[in-house]
């Protein structure tokens, strides 16, 4: 997606329009920070740069990462470098965490969920988001894309309840952001003289579209999910072993 950085310097509700579900993730990531108490124990499972370490000034926040997604990010900033599926810290030790379009990367989804399962404090919630339609990125670090009905079964099969899960957008949104990544293909060499009459092509129908998506009310066709998810008070743990 090459226009995105240029994008994300659109005032906000442009911003919206085009990027919808980075958008929406960002709001759901503050959201889910303020509803934490001061002070609480905060797991970023798939942390990246810390993008969002900003949310959480007023928490201990962790960012945790393998650090091996796009190797032009900066990951100096992590506080541990490790796999998700074999996490460093002991049970019970955070009081929330965060999973933002990450699972896509994991080789063994089921495995990472278990083990932010097993460091999360019976109670605590989890944040997580996952794409449904979307292209191939971080490759060759990129495995799977998610149902509602897929993301529910591993969160659930790794010791979560689903608290709430939305789509992110429907069909015209989609069909939007489609539109617009036809724009890379006319990046580069002599393609540049066609990305003028690309734009005129592509561009405005993509800012119309969607105005029409609350037409889409099953929302079958999205960019991805939101999820927010928690730890039982009473549950059993996976692992059966500190670390």
């Amino acid at each position: 997606m090459n226009y995105t950085g240029l994008a994300y310097r659109l005032p906000r509700p442009l911003r919206r329009h085009i990027l919808h579900f980075e958008v929406e993730i960002a709001d759901a990531v503050a959201a889910f920070a303020r509803e934490l108490p001061a002070g609480a124990r905060v797991l970023d499972a798939g942390a990246g740069e810390g993008q969002y370490a900003h949310d959480f000034a007023r928490h201990r926040y962790c960012g945790v990462d393998l650090a091996v997604g796009d190797a032009a990010w900066d990951y100096g900033r992590l506080d541990a470098v490790a796999d998700l599926a074999a996490l460093p810290f002991r049970d019970g030790t955070f009081e929330a965490a965060l999973h933002i379009v990450t699972i896509e990367h994991l080789r063994e989804p089921g495995a990472a969920l278990r083990e932010i399962a097993r460091t999360l404090a019976p109670g605590s919630l989890l944040l997580i988001a996952a794409p449904h339609e979307w292209e191939v990125h971080q490759a060759p670090h990129d495995y799977f894309r998610y149902t509602r009905y897929g993301l529910a079964y591993l969160l659930e099969r790794s010791g979560f309840e689903v608290v709430e899960m939305r789509p992110a957008g429907g069909y015209f949104r989609l069909l939007a952001r489609r539109l617009l990544n036809g724009l890379q293909f006319f990046s580069g060499g002599l393609r540049w003289l066609w990305f003028i009459p690309a734009a005129i092509l592509l561009v405005p129908p993509a800012l119309l579209l969607p105005f029409l998506d609350f037409l889409d009310r099953d929302r079958n066709f999205t960019l991805g999910y939101i999820c927010k998810a928690r730890v039982p008070h009473a549950v059993t743990r996976q692992s059966g072993e500190s670390r």
